[in-house]
């Protein structure tokens, strides 16, 4: 059996279409332990930024941007 570093490895090797497929299922074995209402909770919160986005009441910036200003607030 491969330790979990050598899983990681295996799995950043793969096409990234691959890779997304394998996150999809991953998340999908971890939703059956999640709360249903906390999923509810997630699920409103995720379709309320959506249509911010959309409607453009908010302004999206790419991810890298927002792990650095989150890199950066917790530097402090």
């Amino acid at each position: 059996m491969l330790s979990v570093e050598e899983l990681i490895q295996e799995a950043l090797s793969l096409p990234n279409t691959t890779r997304v497929l394998l996150v999809e299922k991953l998340i999908e074995s971890l939703e059956y332990d999640i709360d249903e209402n906390t999923q509810n909770l997630w699920n409103i919160e995720a379709k309320k930024r959506r249509d911010e986005i959309r409607n453009h009441t908010v302004e999206s910036i790419p991810g890298e941007e927002a792990l650095s200003q989150v890199r950066r607030i917790l530097e402090k």
